[in-house]
């Protein structure tokens, strides 16, 4: 069941998909555990404390503090964990128009976090970026 390595028909067909909703990172303690009312899309243990990414209203909700609002887009390629170069393309791509990147890797995905309001442009760079790389 392993992913896509080849860069070339990773970055031809990662079909960019926005999810819906605004995204936040915020951080917790962690002994306390997660909110009611809370369930992140990611989570990292840090020293400093447990990071989770979680919607907007629900970090809301729950009196979660945060400063950075994002549009949560998915890479649907299958990719390999051990695949090189697929990271530093899109985020060279999407640093070229000025859009930060926040990149989580998942077992099946890579998901990119952007600023919400300009995710419609890191969609169209992405898509761009696919056309150039078929």
């Amino acid at each position: 069941m392993s992913g896509e390595s080849d860069l070339r028909k990773l970055l031809s067909g990662m079909r960019p998909q926005l999810n819906p909703g605004r995204y936040v990172f915020t951080t917790i303690d962690g002994t306390g555990g997660v909110p009611s009312g809370v369930t992140p899309v990611v989570t990292v243990s840090e020293r400093e404390g447990l990071t989770m990414v979680v919607r907007r209203e629900e970090a809301d909700a729950a009196g979660l503090p945060y400063d950075y609002v994002a549009g949560w887009i998915t890479l649907r390629v299958h990719s390999a964990l051990e695949a090189v170069g697929l990271t530093a393309a899109v985020a060279r791509e999407l640093a070229d128009g000025g859009l930060s990147c926040n990149v989580v890797a998942g077992f099946h995905h890579d998901h990119l976090f952007v600023p919400y309001e300009r995710s419609a442009e890191a969609i169209a760079a992405l898509e761009d970026l696919a056309r150039r790389s078929a």
